[in-house]
């Protein structure tokens, strides 16, 4: 086994994930993406990896804290892998940038949700916070 299927098995086991060669060749294919990503996309990536395998470890990933599932608008769960000083389980707390042009997603980990005051006897128990417009790329494009 070379090391970064090594380092892959390493993070599995740590987050009590049973390392599999599906997990691991996800693993490999999603920690390079640079954008929130849908199952379809995976799909498109993966295309020898059936669509029920991939659901289940997006799920075991997701469930495990190495991954953040959230509904950006666009009508796909979307995941982003957690950034490495989140604490494990911990809810995202950081904007997500959803692009008009190319339909990407993105986390925008610097930029925190705000606070929101809800009146008294209401509890949040989830928080989504959603931009909408050009990213750097297609406006780059479009320039």
């Amino acid at each position: 086994m070379n090391s970064q299927n090594q380092d892959i098995e390493n993070l599995l086991i740590d987050n009590n994930i049973r390392p599999t060669s599906v997990r691991i060749l996800v693993w490999k294919t999603i920690r390079n993406l640079n954008y929130a990503f849908a199952l379809q996309d995976l799909e498109d990536l993966l295309v020898d990896t059936d669509k029920s395998s991939l659901f289940r470890t997006l799920r075991v990933f997701a469930d495990n804290g190495l991954l953040h599932d959230f509904d950006d608008g666009s009508g796909h769960q979307k995941y982003c892998i957690h950034s490495h000083n989140s604490p494990h389980h911990e809810e995202c707390h950081h904007v997500h940038f959803y692009c008009t042009k190319c339909g990407k997603t993105f986390c925008i980990k610097s930029e925190h949700i705000p606070d929101v005051k809800l009146p008294d006897g209401y509890t949040a128990s989830s928080v989504s916070y959603i931009v909408r417009g050009v990213c750097k790329e297609c406006k780059r494009k479009c320039s």
